[in-house]
């Protein structure tokens, strides 16, 4: 409550814009009244509507609330939300009784809140918490468990970027989980064409394609491997310099996601590799995209929870998620494309990290963990990631 209503302070100083909410819910609008859904704009940002049309049909009942009714339902929704995902990620790193502690769990939730991300998912009303939790329980469900991946096929109908857990499901080795990922995409698609048939050909064949509507690539926002390369270059169109190196991340990413799952059990780490992958990969990853710094995070302590000098690391990796550095810099007009050298670590902390972090995992999964049966992905992973966490289930 004390965090809430901190939150209200600073939004009766300086009001929280919510552009995002009304695109959303411009988007139900349109949906439930059959209008030209990529044909509008709204805000004082002439912002269009950018998600397949499945999403605008998940977003009709926004329009049963008056905007300003509708903000305050989404902040709560959104505090919420976090609290799941703390829980949900507590339970993938094995702090099993943490996840189920009240004070705990409050009081992380209280100041996951400040968090950037999470903040600017609060700031701009969006639903990035809400996929993120859809697929971190989908993913973190027993292998063989019934429907696996058929959630987060429903993430991928809503914003296209978590189909690439498809991808990660299908390397290591789980095909009827990968193509289940493809029958909840394809069953979200269908009932968006049922629904809106003239907008799913439209968004299917034309405006998946233009990623010019979503934003311009190279500003602070960005935090994705594009946005980092346009501004070291000072060039808004980068072309196969960027596409090459999100290429090889790509690549890599995947690679470092399976091998961790196969050579140390530990199928929540390669999940958080492949969502890192993703927000780097992404032409645009906008800074609250990255609210898996939430789940990360869990992770990082869960693993370093024995060893006092590496509660450095979580630590730390707390603080770049909560500096606001890419804000900090003099960012407005195009000075995003003049920064000098020193300040584009300043501008693209997330990005750096999640290669950093990439680059870490490799290392630490060049050898086998020596457990039976890890090197060839047969021990399950929730039980690799108990006897690998170190007692971490004793919290």
């Amino acid at each position: 409550m004390a965090s809430l209503a901190g939150l209200w302070v600073l939004y009766q100083v300086l009001p929280m814009p919510m552009s995002d909410i009304a695109v959303y819910r411009a988007e139900g609008q349109a949906a439930s009244a059959g209008g030209d859904l990529y044909g509008f704009t709204v805000t004082k940002w002439a912002l269009p509507a950018t998600y397949p049309p499945f999403a605008a049909v998940l977003f009709i009942p926004t329009t049963w609330l008056s905007l300003g009714t509708l903000k305050v339902v989404c902040v709560l929704v959104n505090a919420a939300l976090l609290a799941l995902l703390i829980q949900l990620s507590c339970k993938a790193a094995g702090l099993r009784k943490a996840s189920f502690t009240a004070p705990a769990l409050l009081a992380t939730t209280a100041l996951g809140l400040w968090l950037e991300p999470v903040f600017q998912t609060l700031v701009f009303g969006q639903v990035n918490l809400a996929l993120t939790c859809l697929v971190l329980w989908d993913l973190s469900r027993p292998d063989g468990a019934r429907f696996k991946g058929f959630a987060t096929g429903i993430a991928a109908g809503i914003k296209l970027t978590p189909a690439i857990f498809g991808v990660y499901l299908l390397v290591t080795g789980r095909v009827k989980a990968a193509f289940t990922v493809l029958g909840g995409f394809l069953a979200s698609a269908l009932l968006g064409w049922l629904v809106l048939p003239d907008a799913s050909i439209e968004y299917w064949t034309q405006r998946m394609f233009e990623t010019g509507r979503v934003g311009k690539v190279w500003i602070v926002d960005n935090q994705s491997l594009q946005g980092l390369i346009t501004r070291v270059l000072h060039q808004p169109e980068p072309g196969l310099l960027w596409a090459v190196p999100a290429l090889l991340t790509a690549a890599a990413g995947l690679y470092t996601a399976r091998r961790v799952y196969l050579r140390r059990g530990l199928d929540s780490w390669g999940v958080l590799c492949t969502a890192i992958t993703a927000l780097l990969v992404s032409p645009i990853s906008w800074s609250h995209h990255w609210v898996w710094c939430v789940p990360l995070l869990v992770a990082l302590a869960a693993r370093t929870r024995r060893s006092p000098w590496r509660r450095a690391l979580p630590a730390a990796v707390t603080l770049a998620f909560a500096a606001r550095s890419m804000w900090i810099i003099p960012h407005t007009g195009d000075l995003d494309l003049h920064f000098a050298w020193w300040q584009q670590p300043f501008a693209a902390p997330y990005p750096l990290l999640g290669l950093a972090l990439l680059a870490a995992v490799a290392r630490w999964t060049r050898k086998p963990s020596g457990i039976p049966g890890a090197a060839a992905g047969r021990l399950p992973a929730p039980r690799a990631e108990q006897q690998l966490a170190g007692g971490a289930r004793a919290v």
